[in-house]
């Protein structure tokens, strides 16, 4: 079985990919920069001595090389596993050459684009799609403004304004979880499950290298220390866990907590809402509404 997993190159997604080379699968490793993906590739290598590793360089944050990746993965032969780890936290006014800022497009579009792709190529195989979210509890107070996905207004995010950038990710983390429903809705039936995992907070990830000093900032607000994280083998495990266990054989439609599904705020669940943000990431990325191979609405 061929499992694809985004942002593998460090941190959960290299931990990802580690696991389940070592459960015998073949791991295709998908990352920004060729170095990094052969470095990590050997670290796997070195761990697994019989890893079965395929390389894809994409980066994420271009709306054609997203594009262009799902070719090259639709083309090969189908994936029974898909996880989406890849994210960040990048200052607002950084934005992609199409002019989408890049935190929206890496955590958000860039999954919906590739997941959309896959489910429709795999034309009623079945397989099991993940999605690397956030923690459910803190972000029930960060609802998605669906009037402002761009971030255009950055004030409404909230203070202090150094913060602002994780605050924006927070709203890209709770549009994965609205993107797990709608996906799963649309695709029920077809064979593929879809589902979401927070991985725990979680050193050694990298994921704020782009704001120097943000994750002091947000380790005094929420006040932990960021030297007593757990390690991304630890946050590997639900993520993975979903993506192989005969456990969670023909469930979908959930977010899953320490291998245990709970529930998500009421604007991330809202039918109207989800239906909403993916009409309207559609528009983003120039895909149709509907889906090809939906068998929900």
């Amino acid at each position: 079985m061929r499992a694809i997993v985004t942002g593998s190159t460090n941190g959960i997604g290299e931990a990802i990919a580690r696991r389940l080379a070592g459960e015998g699968l073949t791991v295709v490793l998908v990352g920004r920069d060729d170095a990094r993906l052969r470095s990590a590739r050997d670290r796997i290598v070195g761990a697994i001595s019989d890893a079965d590793l395929e390389l894809e360089q994409a980066d994420l944050a271009r709306l054609d090389e997203v594009r262009e990746l799902a070719d090259r993965l639709s083309e090969a032969p189908p994936p029974g596993v898909v996880i989406s780890n890849a994210a960040l936290v990048a200052p607002l006014d950084r934005r992609t050459p199409d002019g989408v800022p890049r935190v929206l497009m890496v955590n958000h579009l860039a999954p919906y684009v590739l997941m959309r792709r896959l489910a429709e190529a795999l034309r009623g195989r079945r397989a099991r799609f993940v999605v690397v979210g956030a923690e459910p509890v803190s972000l029930a107070r960060s609802p998605v403004d669906l009037d402002d996905l761009m971030f255009s207004r950055p004030e409404h995010l909230g203070e202090p304004v150094e913060l602002r950038p994780f605050y924006a990710y927070g709203r890209t983390k709770n549009m994965n979880v609205m993107f797990v429903y709608a996906l799963a809705h649309r695709l029920d039936g077809t064979g593929i499950t879809v589902n979401g995992a927070h991985p725990g907070i979680i050193g050694g990830t990298g994921l704020s290298r782009e704001v120097p000093g943000l994750t002091a900032l947000v380790a005094e607000r929420f006040r932990f220390d960021p030297a007593d994280l757990p390690d991304p083998d630890t946050g590997a495990d639900t993520p993975a866990w979903l993506a192989t266990s005969p456990d969670v054989d023909g469930v979908t439609g959930r977010f899953f907590v320490d291998r245990r599904a709970v529930e998500t705020a009421s604007h991330t669940t809202d039918p109207a809402r989800t239906d909403r943000l993916w009409s309207e990431s559609a528009a983003l990325v120039g895909l149709p509404v509907d889906l090809a191979c939906a068998h929900g609405r």
